[in-house]
């Protein structure tokens, strides 16, 4: 009986866009409700989302992700994820910028089977490598920022009239939350900091 079909999305923060990658994987014919979509560093320990994944996939299973990176950033965490799935689980990962990686491949050999070990080995040193690059010049950004006496960061948006009178509409209990994060299309997160900010004003 062939397992179902799902599909691991993950970009570091909420800017990022994902669209990109959800045309990519509803073009393959994974279903919407199959694609996980995971707004959170891949260094979190939380990732709530991705493990729910884990725990609603079964032996079978297909799990496509863009590339190795999705599974985690660093080396240590990559190869544990790529062990549970495959491992475990008995699941089936196919990478669509490294296909060579795919778990199903039809080449089997003892050849083929250290190829992708090796290249899987390749891949989780990339992601930590590049993680920590990126950190170092976020590092040095911020240094130079401070000895120049420039704020650093990402700037905040200007608040609007309508969301000064979404947030005050709530706070008088005359809309519910629910109704409020509808209005401004917010999550959560993004709702109680704009209170705060509009409180400090």
């Amino acid at each position: 009986m062939a397992g179902n079909i799902y599909a691991l999305i993950r970009v570091s923060t909420e800017e990022q866009n994902e669209q990109r990658q959800v045309i990519k994987m509803t073009e393959i014919g994974i279903p919407k409700s199959n694609i996980v979509i995971e707004k959170e560093s891949g260094k979190s320990t939380a990732r709530i989302k991705y493990k729910k994944l884990v725990k609603r996939l079964k032996q079978g299973d297909i799990l496509y992700i863009e590339n190795i990176d999705r599974l985690g950033r660093d080396y240590n965490s990559i190869l544990e994820e790529w062990h549970r799935l495959t491992k475990q689980k008995g699941v089936i990962i196919k990478f669509l910028d490294t296909p060579i990686l795919d778990t199903d491949s039809a080449e089997n050999d003892l050849f083929s089977r250290f190829t992708r070990d090796i290249l899987l080995l390749i891949g989780a040193f990339q992601a930590e490598n590049e993680y920590l690059k990126i950190k170092s010049r976020q590092a040095q950004g911020i240094a130079v920022a401070k000895a120049e006496g420039k704020p650093y960061g990402r700037p905040k948006s200007i608040i609007t009239e309508e969301e000064k009178y979404i947030v005050e509409q709530y706070q008088n209990n005359k809309i519910s939350l629910d109704e409020a994060l509808k209005y401004l299309d917010r999550k959560k997160s993004a709702f109680y900091d704009l209170c705060d900010r509009i409180k400090k004003l």
